[in-house]
């Protein structure tokens, strides 16, 4: 059972702090769905790749023997955890077990997994631990603990199973909860347990936050943990300790409290191989800024391949995030939402004594207004290049005048103007 200092706001907010500075993370989908890469039987397979076995109504007698011929024999998690530091992402959460059921760590309690059922004969979540403990990123875990297509108690699967003669509970107690022992004790501090879909009850929801909280006390739970359709009432309070919204789902708006959008790069999560349909590196740059000027954090999401390589397009637009990171980073790193709302030009972000304008379209004319500005502005200037000697600055009313910017934008994705102001 749970003290009450584990459940306290103090507790919470100790154990959230890291996250709400992070700001920008990395999900990583991987398993056994990348061999087919999206087509079964010579057919292109509708849909997200780590679906596919649902999808194509795959029979367990047919998926399963992808295993014999995973061997990921490129994967290197030095290299992984070093793509998401040059991206300027501060935690890695990673597929331990999706809803085929196939277990990418070494559990007990079933042979099912990438250690005993593969060529390959490793776990590679230890060695991400390893590499994420060396490079000071975090690393969290990714479990489905209510689709299993592949368990018999396990919910999801009806062209094998009987659903009416599953039982979903001695599922949880008897499968779940001891991996989940597995995951909070061998592979030391766990930043996150991502749940996903949502527990059917609001009674095993909360067994399974304090099995969590049990095990390891400051390890976030994501809000997947609950259903979309309880998690906001009385029933959902307390059970996680951020909400995630809808994959790929932005808000239009400043959204109070913790919470993140999952997204993906291209348009799967499970590597595809004929998914290419990539998002461009400015367009992931502005859709990062304008998640964190609503209060959000942004875990965006890179498909290995079976042989272990993340696709090479992921990595160039990582790359281009975190070269702009390195001069704009203070701007999104520790910051909140926007106390100027959504302005036309582009969007801000705030820290004490500072506003951020996140300039995407840059004025023509010379002049920047900026409407909602209630401080006094002490002054303004280029975050990308300081040398350039401050802005003029004219401030009548609500509205702040910006003048003496450069005829070009500095970075035509975005360029950070900074306010210092009075607070």
């Amino acid at each position: 059972m749970t003290t009450p200092i584990e459940n306290a706001p103090k507790r919470r907010d100790l154990r959230i702090g890291w996250w709400r500075e992070a700001r920008f993370g990395m999900f990583i989908h991987w398993g056994l769905y990348a061999i087919p890469a999206g087509v079964w039987k010579g057919r292109n397979i509708p849909g997200i790749g780590e679906w596919i076995m649902y999808r194509a109504r795959i029979p367990i007698r047919e998926y399963e023997p992808l295993a014999r011929r995973f061997n990921p024999v490129r994967f290197d998690a030095r290299e992984w955890v070093q793509i998401a530091k040059e991206a300027g992402m501060k935690w890695i959460v990673i597929t331990a077990k999706h809803h085929d059921g196939f277990c990418m760590f070494d559990t007990k309690l079933t042979d099912y997994n990438i250690v005993k059922a593969t060529p390959f004969g490793r776990d590679p979540l230890k060695e991400l631990a390893n590499a994420c403990q060396e490079a000071g990123i975090r690393l969290g875990f990714y479990y489905s603990q209510t689709l299993d297509w592949h368990h018999p108690n396990g919910m999801g699967n009806d062209w094998d199973y009987e659903p009416a003669q599953q039982d979903f509970t001695s599922y949880l107690r008897g499968y779940v909860k001891p991996q989940l022992r597995e995951l909070l004790t061998n592979y030391g501090p766990v930043a996150v347990i991502w749940f996903d879909i949502g527990t059917p009850t609001p009674e095993l929801a909360r067994e399974l936050r304090d099995w969590v909280r049990q095990l390891q006390p400051d390890t976030l739970i994501s809000g997947r943990i609950v259903s979309r359709q309880w998690a906001t009432g009385r029933w959902g309070a307390g059970l996680s300790d951020y909400r995630s919204m809808g994959d790929n789902e932005i808000p239009d708006h400043i959204v109070e409290g913790d919470w993140e959008t999952p997204a993906t790069i291209n348009d799967t999560w499970g590597y595809k191989s004929y998914d290419h349909n990539w998002k461009s590196t400015g367009n992931l740059i502005h859709k990062l800024v304008d998640i964190v000027s609503k209060g959000g954090n942004y875990l965006l999401n890179v498909g290995p391949t079976a042989e272990g390589v993340i696709p090479e397009p992921s990595v160039e637009r990582l790359r281009g995030m975190g070269t702009w990171l390195k001069v704009n980073g203070e701007s999104i790193y520790g910051t909140t939402a926007s106390p100027i709302g959504m302005p036309e030009w582009g969007r801000c972000t705030a820290k004490l004594g500072k506003r951020y304008l996140h300039v995407f379209a840059w004025p023509w004319e010379g002049i920047l207004e900026v409407s909602g500005i209630q401080k006094r502005v002490k002054r303004a200037y280029l975050l990308a290049d300081p040398s350039r000697g401050d802005l003029t600055v004219r401030q009548e009313g609500g509205s702040l005048y910006l003048s003496g910017l450069p005829e070009m934008a500095l970075d035509p994705i975005d360029t950070v103007i900074v306010l210092d102001v009075e607070e």
